[in-house]
């Protein structure tokens, strides 16, 4: 995926999301290990957000993209942010699948920590 089209999909993700009432706090968060697309809040919940750009679906949803080892790295990132903090949120991952045809699937809660 061209870096152009990845950044039109987090931006559509993006006003879509605030669009449901979150607040953006920031955008492309990395470390060593990885990197997070959004991270945003949702009342009082730090959401980190993924989002994936699909073609089409024969290689799986854009929740079923995302393997153990891509949630590890997310899980992986998202503790290093928190780390900065001198207060814990609490947390979630969600998952926002966009199509070509820019369809956009919301995944709220996608994957735990554990």
């Amino acid at each position: 995926m061209s870096r152009l089209r990845g950044k039109k999909a987090e931006d559509l993700a993006c006003c879509y999301l605030q669009q449901q009432g979150l607040k953006l706090v920031t955008r492309n968060y990395h470390c060593r290990h990885g990197e997070i697309d959004l991270i945003m809040l949702d009342d009082d919940t730090l959401v980190f957000i993924e989002v994936r750009l699909r073609n089409n679906q024969r290689y799986g949803s854009a929740l079923e993209s995302i393997d153990a080892h891509k949630r590890r790295k997310l899980i992986f990132t998202a503790n290093h942010y928190l780390q900065q903090k001198t207060h814990l949120p609490a947390t979630r991952f969600d998952v926002v699948g966009l199509h070509d045809d820019n369809a956009l699937e919301w995944f709220c809660n996608a994957f735990s920590t554990d």
